[in-house]
């Protein structure tokens, strides 16, 4: 009996994984360009062939199958080996061409172009995909092989990950300028317990990284806000609504009207920035490509 796969094409399967990653035949048909009678057109044969239901609509969502489920996981794996052949290929004719995808965490679009941009302009036929999410979304990215690289500063537990250095990420306390604390020689973290603080969300790196600090000297900071943005963050100190610790790069982006740093005997926290990738899968020829000029241009 012949394989059901064999008479599948990969377009099929691009068009059911876009399907599948975003949960609606709408929005993949959009991003495709396709129409949305197309979509489903393609969804329907692919079902036949592989003589299994792919999904179900239930109050007008799709519910996806195990079948799905499976396939989907074979999709993207076939679907980047062919992309990682047909990058192989153009490398032999001494073409750089393809994609690089990168997915960051939004506190690195400070400094990432300027990584970045050097070897774009070296290889001027590369696309570039830039991803700049949450540190959540990032870790669920990674963990569905969506992209080449990505960029954090605090590293998760698990996938197990290889890891490329990057640059220093210290983190800072900043206040309204002028602040009655300016200028004080001996300041603490515990002398500053009564302020008000503005904290980044629960689960980002810089959250993490401040609340692994406070932990280590058995000290509890409350926030009276708690904010996904270090622009909006920047903004409210300024305008004397609390102090904040934030990355050295959001604090000096866009410069530092109305903030100024305070010298504080605990701070800086010091966290890095890198690039990492699964252990458990190569890089893209892209990906390796561009690690190596990183290497080769430290």
């Amino acid at each position: 009996m012949p394989l059901p796969l064999r008479s599948v094409s990969l377009r099929q399967l691009q068009v059911f994984l876009e399907v599948y990653q975003r949960g609606s035949i709408t929005a993949a048909a959009r991003h495709l360009h396709l129409t949305q009678p197309t979509v489903s057109l393609q969804l329907k044969r692919l079902s036949e062939q592989l003589s299994e239901p792919l999904y179900r609509v239930h109050h007008r969502q799709l519910a996806f199958t195990e079948s799905a489920r499976l396939l989907a996981r074979c999709a993207l794996e076939i679907l980047q080996s062919a992309e990682r052949l047909e990058m192989n290929l153009a490398d032999l004719h001494q073409l750089k061409a393809g994609t690089l995808r990168i997915a960051l965490v939004s506190s690195a679009k400070y400094f990432i172009p300027n990584i970045i941009g050097p070897f774009v302009r070296q290889y001027p036929l590369v696309d570039l995909q830039l991803k700049i999410v949450n540190r959540a979304e990032l870790l669920a990215r990674l963990a569905q092989h969506q992209d080449d690289v990505y960029v954090i500063s605090q590293l998760p537990e698990q996938p197990p990950l290889n890891v490329h250095p990057l640059v220093a990420n210290p983190l800072h306390l900043i206040a309204p300028d002028p602040h009655p604390l300016s200028g004080h020689p001996r300041l603490s973290l515990k002398d500053l317990a009564q302020e008000a603080f503005i904290f980044r969300e629960a689960g980002s790196g810089t959250r993490l990284a401040i609340d692994q600090c406070l932990a280590a000297l058995d000290l509890a900071l409350e926030p009276r806000m708690v904010i996904e943005s270090n622009e909006a963050i920047k903004q409210c100190v300024a305008a004397g609504l609390g102090l904040a610790i934030l990355s050295e790069h959001a604090i000096t982006y866009g410069g530092m009207a109305g903030i100024q740093r305070l010298k504080v005997k605990e701070l800086p926290i010091q966290t890095h920035w890198q690039f990492v990738w699964p252990k458990d899968r190569p890089p893209s020829v892209l990906a390796e490509a561009f690690l190596g000029y990183l290497t080769a241009h430290r």
